[in-house]
């Protein structure tokens, strides 16, 4: 440790508090993902990869639980978050997803069904986001863009799938493929609205 790598990891983590300040952000989403992310990765103890696997794991962990833990504690940035407009109540989306996971998976194991169970729930992890976004109607650019890079993530690795599919051994995935699309499909109302208004070069509004 020297000044220059503190000095570099205080400016990361006052960009990370300048997001939050700009963002709309959905605290019920990003702690959504916390869940999705610690049961995914739960192979952290028991597989290695490559050392580019085991970093990003780690800071996919680490950076949801701390954009969590600035909006519930960080005074200035809980002061802006938005709790009376982010009603959705996602802990009805948990038990659903679990059981659909028990069910449905590729092996009856605990890692197997935590790991599809990450595949379900995050599929549908937006919904709160979008709640959000449809009772402000008014959205900033920052945050359309973000919601908008959300939505474009998923649906590029859905055409990474069929990529190696075609490429590669033709094995199907059903439990990501099926996922990924429903994911994919919530967005479609959000993606049809942001690239109306950047077509028109208008500020991007929901319908109520």
């Amino acid at each position: 440790m020297n000044v220059f790598r503190l000095a570099g990891d205080m400016t990361h983590l006052f960009s990370i508090i300048i997001l939050l300040l700009k963002i709309r952000i959905s605290l019920k989403t990003q702690e959504l993902y916390v869940i999705v992310f610690l049961a995914r990765y739960l192979d952290l103890f028991t597989k290695y990869f490559s050392l580019y696997n085991t970093i990003m794991k780690l800071v996919f962990i680490g950076i949801s639980i701390s954009i969590v833990w600035y909006m519930r504690y960080h005074k200035v940035v809980k002061q802006t978050y938005s709790k009376d407009q982010d009603t959705f109540r996602h802990y009805f989306l948990l038990l659903p997803c679990f059981l659909l996971a028990v069910v449905v998976h590729r092996a009856f194991t605990v890692t197997e069904v935590l790991w599809t169970f990450s595949l379900y729930l995050e599929a549908v992890a937006i919904l709160p986001q979008l709640v959000l976004l449809q009772s402000s109607r008014n959205i900033d650019n920052l945050t359309g863009n973000y919601v908008f890079l959300l939505g474009a993530y998923r649906a590029l690795y859905l055409v990474n799938w069929v990529y190696r599919f075609f490429t590669e051994n033709h094995q199907v995935r059903w439990i990501p493929w099926l996922s990924g699309l429903v994911q994919t499909a919530l967005y479609a109302d959000f993606f049809y609205y942001y690239i109306k208004s950047w077509k028109n070069n208008e500020k991007l509004q929901l319908p109520a």
